[in-house]
């Protein structure tokens, strides 16, 4: 295993714009944000994933200077934001819920940003029209805001908060409110739209989804600290611990000791391929590499649950005394309720991580 992707390094290689150190929250003398460091480089958009209390809208409403730190500092060019008031630190911030201004229509709340900096209506006018084209919204400008629907207000506050040109946009679940299929149209227009503009962005989901579609970046968070951050794939495929992976949907997670290419499970002995970490651990088996197979060969077990997931069938297999195992099987060779089958392990599928976060 490659024990970078498992370190939570946050620096990225480019240039940072925003640069978060030692950032530290305290409520009741609890640390929300615990010693946070955290790199944004220019242009580059980087979404912040965690469960609820694991301070990831705490990080963001600091950076925002919505949230006054403990300790630690906040940088933005370089520069420490301490002494700046959030309406002067050149960021936009989108709400999970919009907070659209219910008396002024389409067009005067994408121009509140720029009237606010002192920008001639002219000024206003353009680039209430640039924007409202580039979202998808040409024609939007005099309705209310109460007759959008809740993708169009999602598109009209995502205008707002890119009309004063700030350099680095914060989105708090952008899309938290929106059905699914809507959702997941929308996270691909926002990819494109910050590749066409080089925004910057800093973003907090709960929607692992979410996140790997728009991120260059992934960074997971628990407990106010950062657990694991690297590029989406890298995350994906090399979770840092058990916390991570079973965040990120895994559940075939276990303690176990490997030795050689092997490793000693509560599932018997699971291959793990050449040059894994040697010694106790957690080890984690993708769905993909387990393979239900004939009952007479392999670890036995009892089909216990058939999920559809659209592309394949997550199917649930209980084996006698050892914990349960999700498998992904073809839609045509999904084994039935009830029915007894044979289970088996792929090397290339299987991963071991380190002993750390896996309560």
């Amino acid at each position: 295993m490659d024990t970078k992707a498992s370190t939570p390094s946050t620096t990225s290689t480019g240039k940072p714009l925003l640069g978060v150190e030692g950032a530290t929250v305290r409520f009741g003398g609890r640390a929300v944000l615990d010693a946070v460091d955290l790199d944004v480089a220019e242009h580059e958009v980087v979404c912040v994933l965690g469960p609820s209390g694991s301070g990831k809208s705490t990080l963001l409403r600091a950076v925002a200077g919505l949230q006054p730190l403990d300790a630690g500092r906040v940088l933005l060019d370089g520069h420490d934001q301490a002494r700046v008031p959030a309406h002067r630190r050149e960021v936009g911030l989108m709400f999970q819920d919009h907070q659209l201004f219910p008396q002024r229509d389409v067009a005067g709340n994408v121009a509140f940003g720029p009237r606010m900096r002192g920008a001639a209506k002219s000024e206003q006018a353009l680039r209430v029209r640039e924007l409202l084209d580039l979202v998808g919204l040409p024609e939007a400008g005099g309705r209310a805001v109460a007759a959008l629907s809740g993708g169009e207000q999602q598109r009209v506050a995502l205008a707002r908060a890119l009309a004063p040109r700030p350099r680095l946009l914060m989105l708090d679940e952008p899309l938290g409110q929106l059905d699914r299929s809507l959702r997941e149209r929308l996270v691909v227009e926002l990819r494109e739209l910050f590749g066409r503009l080089g925004t910057t962005v800093l973003a907090v989901t709960h929607d692992q989804g979410e996140a790997f579609a728009l991120a260059d970046r992934v960074v997971v968070m628990r407990d106010g600290r950062i657990a694991q951050s690297g590029k989406p794939l890298e995350v994906w495929q090399h979770p840092a611990d058990a916390f991570v992976a079973r965040f990120l949907g895994f559940d075939n997670v276990v303690e176990a000791t490997v030795e050689g290419e092997t490793a000693a499970t509560p599932w018997g002995k699971v291959p793990v391929g050449e040059g894994a970490r040697q010694g106790p651990g957690t080890l984690l088996i993708r769905p993909a590499g387990v393979r239900l197979v004939t009952a007479e060969q392999g670890l036995l077990a009892t089909v216990t649950a058939r999920t559809f997931r659209g592309t394949h069938v997550a199917v649930q297999v209980q084996p006698e005394g050892a914990p349960r195992l999700e498998a992904a099987c073809g839609l045509r060779e999904a084994p039935g309720l009830g029915e007894r089958v044979g289970v088996t392990f792929e090397a290339g599928e299987v991963v071991v991580m380190g002993t750390s976060g896996a309560s």
